[in-house]
């Protein structure tokens, strides 16, 4: 079964485009105040700019406000856009329980659109129907085009973010078939939702009428490949004398404007993240074994600077996301933090050893719910040696989990990996040293001196 995010990603590439067409029959654009010519206006539309259109997108409103004949003629509209196009049904559905269920119904398989905007107010729960139709889309609300958004949407919590950001990742984690709306007259909201959620699929109303930048909004939406960025427009296109060049014209401005983007890393934003949150340091530094350093690495900041740890926690989650595992096993107490934020934005059960045994309550020596017999997947933030690992490891074991693989943020190249695989274990990190410092090198984050001092250190 072809979910409709792989139908998305296939007819972008296809015709290489992002333009979402707005089909929005408002009424002073209607030659006559009815369904029918409802219909007929959305009808030209299809036909003169489905050769430029990734997506359609019809506004369920103004079609809703015609009764029984506005819900015939929006399910005649959706059922003439050719099968290759996705359609998403723009209707904001969110309710609880049953009413949820015949929402759901009615949109996928009453009306037969392919996707639908849904709000994320009343929590998970209330949008399962949908979430549970893994064939169908949804983009769910996170920060909205319209003025008053910020009344809301831009509170800042006590954790540090803001509630848009917090809404990001949680929804994120829902589900494969989950897409984000964010408005397109907000670039600096765009830019931060797109680097909590990298890969997500982002729908970015408010290009024309409500005046936000076209080259501003892709610039802060597409995904690191070029892609994973909806551009609906619906006025400037309905009210153009030739429809089909306005479309192309802004399937060119579109291209144009990702073209122009710099390639991006993941890897290199959160190697510079890293840095300016002070864990990467430079200078003379006495480590454990009484050896001097040129540089220090200190991820216990990370617990200090949420955004970042979220970004830690998505590329350790993408890393051991092919891994086969039942709970993350952070290693107290530098790891804990992170191990958190990938339970939280992964939905995955997190236990751990604890550094001190109690002697009494129930004494247990590895805290939380587990069963005799389930995989841990050990995690940590650094790895030198493998001395500090095997401890972990053996406090697992004796609890009864089996462990098989060890996953931290940065190797320090101290021979770790070699260490564990010859006792046994599979050993993964994001990064080494040498990968963090020529990322920070290349973007002139660092001078190629300090690069210079940390590969003569590692090597020496």
């Amino acid at each position: 079964m072809t979910s409709f995010f792989e139908r998305l990603e296939a007819r972008a590439h296809q015709i290489d485009s992002l333009l979402c067409v707005g089909l929005d029959a408002h009424p002073e654009l209607l030659a006559e105040d009815d369904a029918k010519a409802a219909y007929r206006f959305c009808l030209s539309i299809i036909e003169e700019t489905s050769p430029l259109a990734a997506a359609f997108k019809v506004n369920a409103a103004f079609f809703e406000a015609f009764g029984a004949d506005g819900w015939a003629a929006l399910r005649d509209v959706i059922a003439a856009v050719v099968p290759d196009i996705p359609v998403l049904l723009d209707a904001k559905r969110g309710d609880l329980g049953s009413s949820s269920s015949a929402y759901a119904r009615a949109v996928f398989d009453e009306l037969g659109a392919d996707a639908v905007t849904l709000s994320p107010y009343m929590g998970r729960d209330a949008l399962l129907p949908f979430l549970e139709r893994t064939d169908k889309g949804v983009f769910i609300l996170v920060r909205t085009s319209n003025p008053g958004a910020a009344e809301i949407q831009d509170v800042r919590l006590a954790s540090g973010e803001l509630v848009y950001e917090h809404v990001a990742v949680s929804v994120d984690g829902w589900g494969s078939n989950v897409g984000l709306v964010v408005g397109a007259t907000e670039p600096e909201a765009m830019a931060a939702v797109r680097a909590l959620v990298p890969e997500a699929w982002i729908l970015a109303p408010g290009v024309g009428a409500q005046g936000g930048d076209l080259a501003a909004a892709v610039g802060a939406g597409v995904r690191a490949d070029g892609a994973g960025l909806l551009v609906p427009v619906s006025r400037s296109i309905a009210q153009a004398d030739d429809r089909a060049e306005v479309a192309n014209e802004l399937r060119d401005a579109i291209n144009e404007a990702r073209q122009d983007q710099p390639p991006t890393d993941d890897l290199d934003r959160l190697a510079r993240e890293l840095f300016e949150a002070g864990c990467v340091g430079f200078g003379e530094f006495t480590l454990k074994s009484g050896a001097v350093s040129p540089f220090y690495i200190d991820l216990r900041r990370l617990a200090s600077h949420p955004k970042v740890l979220a970004h830690v926690a998505a590329a350790m989650n993408r890393l051991v996301a092919p891994l086969d595992f039942d709970h993350l096993a952070p290693i107290p107490y530098a790891a804990m933090p992170i191990g958190t934020a990938m339970g939280l934005s992964a939905a995955r059960s997190v236990v751990y050893p604890r550094r001190e045994v109690k002697d009494y309550g129930t004494s247990a020596s590895v805290e939380g719910v587990f069963s005799h017999g389930e995989r841990a997947l050990v995690i940590d933030d650094l790895a030198t040696t493998g001395a500090s690992k095997f401890g972990a490891i053996a406090q697992l074991k004796e609890a009864g989990l089996e462990v098989e693989d060890i996953v931290v943020l940065i190797d320090r190249e101290g021979g770790a990996g070699t260490e564990l695989a010859e006792a046994g274990y599979r050993f993964h990190a994001v990064m080494t040293v040498t990968d963090l410092m020529g990322r920070l090198e290349r973007q002139g984050v660092i001078a190629n001196i300090e690069g210079q001092s940390v590969a003569k250190f590692l090597n020496g």
